[in-house]
């Protein structure tokens, strides 16, 4: 039997699609006479006005629009009726019966007869509430972030991907090069930066529309002298997606760097991953206790760099907290672990040679799965040197002797152990 085909000629039938869709509309609908009274809406108008429907019909719309608003509206509303403009969208503010206030976007649109005369209205209208609070915080951001920069020392910076053009900010400009300095390109800008650091500068990333933000550290040449710069880094796209703009804020934190630099020589403990340093390990390890022996692992990260290149210092520091979290969860809790470098870390096992093969195994395996990062994931292993002593020696000496092993490791092919 053949299907029937399916079709809209019908009166009734468009008619009862119309209805379907005006109930059903995420979005308020309401129809409005030419006095501008209520004829009817649909569930979500009667949510937007804080009424029941049965309580809007018949109601004018200055009813419950903000007193401020009524005259912009009424003002379009009366152009329609005088056949000046088919419609208009107008912002404006809802307020309900207990004094809440919605912030709503309404399109309307003249209905006519077939002599064109206007016969009533259909209004559309969205809430758009949440989108005009984020716009408030933006302005309010905007403003304290201005009051900000004039206490912090650096500055802005944007740039324009199609057509590659950069440009800093006069006040980053004058702090870099005094008062009288003009805004620098691109060039001169990354001339002004570190050699050792113009990997952590590379805006490749942003640019590829790999990452939509990240944050650098880099050392910057500037009227005072060299200083230790962070930037924030962010990729604006456009309707598409497509990479559009980077905007940068650099500020001089190089009194916080040394600071915390300082902080470290003393302190016994990591400052980023809460593990003992080389101070702290030196000083546990002289009232550990062992009757099998101490085995010593010298671990480092095989593709750390990378991550560091590609990724910004933020997510190295995640995966340098990941990687202690997991090196604490493969070994017992009175055995010891240390970072001693940037991605070099050292596990003091209290045991015997099988027990800190079991370890390093158990390390080995851990860092083989992915480290969780904003959007998405990351992967870098670890490549370990140990050795076992049956006696307490000198902790530097066994430190010493698991790094040549832990080369050995790596040279092998990394992701593997020498012992």
């Amino acid at each position: 039997m053949a299907e029937q085909a399916y079709t809209t000629d019908d009166p009734a039938t468009r008619l009862e699609l119309f209805d379907f869709a005006f109930d059903h509309a995420p979005i308020g609908i309401a129809l409005v006479d030419l006095e501008g009274r209520i004829l009817r809406g649909n569930a979500a108008f009667a949510r937007l006005v804080g009424l029941p429907i049965t309580k809007v019909i018949g109601t004018h719309f200055k009813d419950f629009t903000h007193p401020d608003d009524i005259d912009a509206d009424m003002h379009q509303f009366q152009q329609v009726l005088q056949g000046r403009r088919d419609g208009y969208t107008i912002e404006k503010r809802y307020v309900q019966p207990l004094g809440d206030v919605v912030d709503v976007m309404i399109h309307v649109a003249a209905m006519r007869d077939a002599e064109g005369r206007v016969v009533r209205f259909i209004s559309q209208i969205e809430d758009i509430t949440r989108h005009k609070e984020h716009e408030r915080q933006l302005a309010e951001r905007a403003a304290q972030l201005e009051l900000a920069m004039e206490a912090v020392r650096g500055g802005f910076w944007h740039m324009d991907i199609p057509s590659g053009k950069f440009e800093t900010s006069d006040r980053l400009a004058q702090f870099i090069g005094g008062q009288t300095a003009a805004r620098l390109d691109l060039e001169r800008y990354v001339s002004r930066v570190n050699v050792n650091d113009g990997a952590q500068a590379d805006l490749t990333p942003l640019i590829s529309g790999e990452l939509d933000q990240n944050v650098a550290e880099y050392r910057l040449d500037t009227i005072q002298g060299e200083r230790w710069m962070r930037c924030d880094r962010r990729l604006l796209r456009d309707g598409d997606g497509r990479p559009l703009k980077i905007v940068g804020m650099a500020i001089d934190f190089t009194d916080e760097r040394r600071r915390i630099e300082q902080l470290e020589e003393t302190a016994s403990t990591d400052a980023l991953t809460g593990l003992l340093n080389r101070r702290g390990l030196v000083a546990e390890f002289t009232a550990l206790q062992s009757a099998d022996g101490f085995v010593v692992l010298a671990l480092d990260l095989d593709g750390f760099k990378q991550v560091n290149d590609v990724h910004g210092h933020g997510v190295g520091d995640v995966v340098l907290c990941e990687t202690a979290r997991r090196i604490k969860g493969a070994v017992r809790s009175h055995d010891l672990v240390a970072r001693t470098g940037g991605d070099e870390f050292v596990v003091v096992v209290a045991g015997s040679r099988a027990a800190g093969m079991a370890a390093a195994e158990r390390i080995l395996e851990r860092m083989r799965e992915p480290v969780l990062i904003s959007g998405g994931s990351t992967h870098v292993r670890a490549s370990i040197g140990g050795i076992w002593s049956a006696a307490k020696r000198d902790i530097t000496a066994l430190i010493n002797e698991a790094d040549a092993l832990l080369y050995d490791a790596k040279a092998s092919g990394k992701d593997a152990m020498q012992f």
